[in-house]
């Protein structure tokens, strides 16, 4: 016998490697975010709207084909968070962007 320590793995039903049990967890933490059109998404990607926007609270309309630079992933897998020149703490949901 070796002296690995193991794991009950509920999904499974068996036991398993504590390591890899580490590794499959750290790996469901991660959330892909994917553009309109499938691309996937990562920090400081820069990202173009493909429809215009009205923003609540800001009073402005964001065209069609506006660039926005340097976005960052929120953990969720539909929600982007990223700076516009006069809008402060906008999210964008990801189904209106694309990458650039």
């Amino acid at each position: 016998m070796s002296d690995d320590e193991y794991v009950y793995d509920e999904a499974s039903g068996e036991w398993v490697p504590a390591a890899e049990a580490a590794a499959k967890a750290g790996a469901a933490d991660t959330v892909e975010v994917r553009d309109s059109v499938g691309n996937l998404l990562q920090d400081g990607d820069q990202v173009t709207l493909i429809k215009d926007l009205t923003v609540k609270g800001a009073g402005q309309t964001l065209k069609r084909g506006t660039l926005i630079k340097s976005i960052r992933l929120t953990g969720d897998a539909q929600e982007i968070d990223c700076k516009y020149e006069g809008i402060k703490g906008l999210v964008l949901r990801a189904e209106f962007v694309r990458k650039r």
